[in-house]
């Protein structure tokens, strides 16, 4: 344990704390003695005990006030967690099916791709089908009636 000298309302005092906490126990005094000057100057000498009191109810008020705000920030957090959670769920959703558009449109295109092939084939079929028939309508043309 250390052992700490702080002067509180003119007055000297020995405080002990643990190891290493000296600086934090002297700058709570530090703040504790201006709440207590600040009152004790706006209030004037009302009594130590009434202005010890007073500064503690104030120094309570701000912690209480401190720890609400704190639980609604954690709160804010929490709710600005679940939307993130719920925004990326739905990023992931949109992503996931967007991919599966891609590979729906992917197949459709192979698809496509592979009527039009055949297609292609077909038609030229069809076209050497035609040219056949035509050559061998001339052809058979020629034979009745040579020319002249």
């Amino acid at each position: 344990m250390a052992n700490v000298n702080i002067k509180f309302n003119g007055k000297d005092f020995l405080l002990s704390c643990d190891d290493g906490q000296e600086e934090h126990l002297e700058e709570l005094l530090t703040h504790i003695n201006q709440k207590f000057s600040n009152l004790k100057n706006d209030l004037g000498n009302i009594g130590e005990s009434k202005l010890l009191l007073i500064t503690s109810v104030q120094i309570m008020d701000e912690y209480f006030e401190t720890k609400k705000k704190v639980e609604q920030k954690k709160n804010e957090l929490k709710n600005l967690s679940n939307k993130f959670k719920e925004l990326k769920s739905l990023i992931y959703d949109y992503r996931d099916k967007k991919e599966e558009e891609m590979k729906q449109l992917s197949q459709d295109y192979e698809d496509f791709k592979k009527e039009i092939e055949k297609n292609k084939e077909d038609y030229e079929k069809i076209i050497e089908s035609a040219a056949d028939e035509i050559e061998n309508f001339v052809e058979k043309a020629n034979l009745e009636n040579p020319v002249q």
